[in-house]
């Protein structure tokens, strides 16, 4: 049964990639197959997270190749979290896809490469193996490509040149820090790596390699001052797969970080978590500033991803098991949130044809559910009580005092409240002011199910994370300490083999 799981959302998405391939121009086909594709890669990503919760750490060794030597996916809660958030994701934009992806894009391999794109990214999270997380990162980069260079606009092709070339030199970085990781420990099985890596004289060969391991992932991240292509990038496609983007891609990024210096490169904690602890704060610091300057808001969310990226790096480089909770819970509610968020900007889109905010206005009177649910999303965003995103930064400030890091907690005060500012400023503009167009574009009523049932879906959940946060904060906690203690991972996965 385990072995079945850990291949089912993998398995999963490229099944279901390939009958939406075979499905032609039956556009109802496609997004029938894709929603039940998107239901199982949920359904799984739950059953997987019960029973590393009730279990303990699972781990399958495909071709019954015994760790190291085979592909070993590995499945602990933190993994388990992240591919449980992968199918709620690809599930309400399949949804919201519906009423918001043109059928041109839609005939075109729409629905194939967005699954091509969970596969990738639930790839990336289960696999035990460095080699296969390039692998992994691959898929992403291909499809998410094509995704974003779908319908050929002259400013998508220019984004997504910019996309495609600064992910090419981070693969070039991660196969380079591959091969010679290799050369050093003798394997890129990472529970074997664990224990090989303090071994490794001198100790400074190790800190090179995880500085570049550090910048391939930061280019993917976007951290600072690696993360210029993504707001010129993330706001040009259709807001379907600019929210795919949003919630996956840079998690995916963030995800390898956690994994790897938390796993891999812990022999120099002093040198790489200081250095992880500045590119946070300049990370929160330059993203928030970016999204204050903006009066386009799909680019303003975007400025958001970055310093968001900021307070997720925050708690891996404080490094305790406090912070490492924050960074799980952090990453549950940034997720949701700025989905929630990309969602509503894309109902206004499609209402009012502009993302210019000088341009909108009257949401308030003419849409005041609306309002309220990015009302919602906003708070959490900023970290106002009693939504998810207050206990996020609670935990991780929390962490910050303890520790004695003043700066970095200071930094993330000052950063929610320009966060706050900055949706306040959307808020003033989209919703509040009277409206400054009074042409619309009425949305079907079947596009108004379609595009609220995944909005109010993530929107009910970032509010009940936020009322009833204790669950929450113990499941980050228990994968906090799955992170924090090395040994049970290494355990699992090579059992009589270390």
């Amino acid at each position: 049964m385990t072995d079945f799981l850990l291949v089912a959302p993998i398995i999963t998405p490229l099944i279901t990639a390939i009958l939406c391939f075979f499905a032609g121009e039956r556009i109802w086909l496609q997004r029938s197959i894709s929603l039940i594709g998107q239901a199982l890669i949920l359904l799984s990503g739950v059953l997987i997270l019960i029973q590393v919760e009730r279990d303990g750490i699972q781990v399958t060794q495909l071709g019954n190749w015994p760790a190291p030597f085979g592909i070993t996916l590995v499945a602990d809660l933190f993994s388990a979290i992240m591919v449980t958030l992968a199918g709620l994701m690809g599930l309400s934009v399949i949804i919201f896809s519906m009423a918001h992806i043109d059928s041109q894009r839609e005939r075109f391999g729409y629905y194939p490469l967005i699954n091509v794109l969970l596969m990738g990214v639930c790839g990336a999270f289960l696999t035990g193996d460095m080699f296969n997380l390039y692998v992994w990162f691959e898929v992403l980069l291909i499809s998410s490509f094509v995704l974003l260079a779908l319908g050929g606009e002259q400013r998508q092709l220019s984004g997504a040149l910019k996309y495609v070339t600064l992910n090419i030199i981070a693969s070039m970085l991660f196969l380079t820090a591959a091969g010679i990781l290799y050369g050093l420990a003798g394997t890129l099985n990472m529970a074997d790596l664990s224990q090989r890596l303090p071994d490794i004289e001198p100790s400074g060969l190790t800190t090179v390699v995880a500085m570049l391991f550090l910048v391939a992932f930061g280019i993917k991240a976007g951290l600072f001052p690696l993360f210029f292509w993504l707001p010129d990038s993330y706001h040009i496609p259709p807001v379907p797969i600019t929210t795919i983007f949003s919630a996956l891609l840079t998690k995916v990024g963030v995800y390898a970080l956690v994994r790897s210096f938390t796993l891999l490169f812990v022999q120099e904690n002093e040198y790489t978590h200081t250095l992880l602890l500045i590119i946070a704060a300049l990370t929160m610091i330059t993203g928030v500033l970016g999204a204050v300057a903006q009066m386009e808001f799909r680019r303003l969310l975007s400025f958001h991803i970055i310093s968001q990226i900021g307070y997720l790096l925050m708690g891996l480089a404080i490094y305790t098991p406090l912070a490492l909770a924050g960074t799980v819970f952090f990453m549950i509610h940034v997720i949701l949130t700025k989905s929630a968020l990309f969602l509503v900007s894309g109902i206004v889109y499609k209402l009012h044809g502009t993302y210019d905010l000088k341009k909108l206005g009257g949401f308030y009177r003419s849409h005041v559910w609306l309002s309220i649910l990015f009302l919602l999303a906003a708070f959490s965003l900023a970290g106002l009580p009693p939504l998810s995103g207050f206990w996020a930064k609670f935990l991780l400030v929390q962490a910050g005092l303890e520790d004695k890091e003043y700066g970095i907690v200071a930094v993330a005060l000052f950063v929610s409240v320009l966060t706050l500012f900055s949706m306040t400023k959307i808020w003033s503009e989209v919703f509040w002011k009277p409206a400054t167009i009074t042409t619309t574009q009425p949305l079907t009523r079947s596009e108004w199910v379609a595009s609220l049932v995944p909005l109010v879906s993530v929107v009910v959940l970032i509010t009940a994370i936020g009322l009833g946060a204790e669950p929450m904060f113990r499941l980050s906690q228990d994968a906090a300490d799955q992170l924090f203690d090395r040994s049970a991972y290494i355990t699992a996965v090579l059992g009589d083999n270390p």
